[in-house]
């Protein structure tokens, strides 16, 4: 059975609910693209029931903090932002009463980018609930302020512990450093070179785009941004900042480990992914020259269906 097979089976079986599209790209061409319909959110702003099409801008919630990193590393290269190993709190010195808590002095950008800040952070709950760090983050009117006086739950550089907050943070350090706002920069540094012309991105409640969830492109631009991380960074993103990027640094689950804002599978065939409530993936398969875009909107609910879609393609 082949790929475009298998992805049928998925769809006609009712194993992949509230899908809304899937870009394939193989060897750096689109060879698969499909789209359904459902009720969509903007954030959990609620947009009723969309048909979705080639042209329809989707959430990409959390696989924002991917391209992130992206955009990190951008301006890394240019000399716009402090190498990883740099000082955290030393970035916002706006907030000298946190820098004087001895729990945090020796924080780093680092521990931002790989998610082991060791700050009491839980984005258990939904993502409409104040409870939810994230949303009060969002809430909040200072959002870097939200994050940097979060209790220290244990030392830094452990232990992974999921954290929009971290993204944020890393947002703010791209937009200070570039002097302009990060979608702003991803539009001119990322975007623009890749031709993406349509894009937006949600802002919070203090006016700053959303870093860890507010993306929203096509699937096939957020495929075309997979086949950049595959192609090595093309000159767009430095190469060496991909390989550190890329590198499995913190365990999570047995082979299933993260680097810099990106997922890394550690098995025999290894690969990257961005991974984003309600179903949202962008997966990066060297070995079979594979880049698989998903979009969902089971917002706050399985996103089984979209792995069974990844799976299917990949024939795993």
């Amino acid at each position: 059975m082949g790929m475009d097979e298998r992805v049928e089976a998925v769809l006609r079986d009712g194993r992949a609910p509230g899908f809304h599209g899937l870009v394939v790209m193989r060897g750096g061409e689109v060879v698969l693209e499909r789209y359904g319909a459902g009720p969509d959110h903007r954030l959990g702003e609620p947009l009723g029931h969309v048909t979705f099409d080639r042209d329809t801008l989707h959430d990409l919630r959390s696989v924002s903090k991917s391209v992130v990193s992206l955009l990190y590393g951008i301006a890394l290269g240019d000399g716009l932002v402090p190498e990883p190993g740099a000082g955290l709190m030393a970035q916002f010195p706006e907030y000298p009463d946190l820098a004087e808590d001895p729990g945090k002095a020796h924080l780093t950008i680092e521990h931002a980018l790989t998610m082991t800040l060791g700050l009491d952070w839980n984005e258990d709950a939904p993502y409409t609930s104040p409870l939810n760090d994230e949303i009060a983050m969002e809430l909040a009117p200072d959002r870097y302020r939200y994050v940097l006086e979060r209790p220290v739950a244990e030392e830094a550089g452990k232990r992974w512990r999921y954290c929009g907050g971290a993204t944020a943070l890393l947002g703010g350090i791209i937009a200070r450093g570039t002097g302009r706002p990060v979608e702003e920069y991803a539009a001119e540094a990322l975007f623009g070179p890749l031709g993406i012309t349509d894009f937006a991105w949600t802002k919070g409640g203090d006016g700053v785009a959303s870093a860890a969830a507010g993306l929203r492109l096509r699937p096939v631009d957020l495929a075309a941004v997979g086949q950049l991380v595959l192609d090595g960074g093309r000159g767009i993103v430095p190469g060496g900042w991909l390989r550190e990027a890329l590198r499995s640094r913190v365990p999570i689950d047995g082979s299933f480990t993260y680097g810099y804002q990106w997922y890394v599978v550690d098995e025999e065939r290894r690969r990257v992914q961005g991974r984003g409530n309600g179903g949202q993936l962008l997966v990066v398969e060297p070995e079979e020259e594979l880049v698989v875009a998903v979009t969902g909107g089971n917002y706050d609910q399985d996103s089984a269906g979209s792995h069974a879609l990844v799976a299917a393609v990949l024939g795993l």
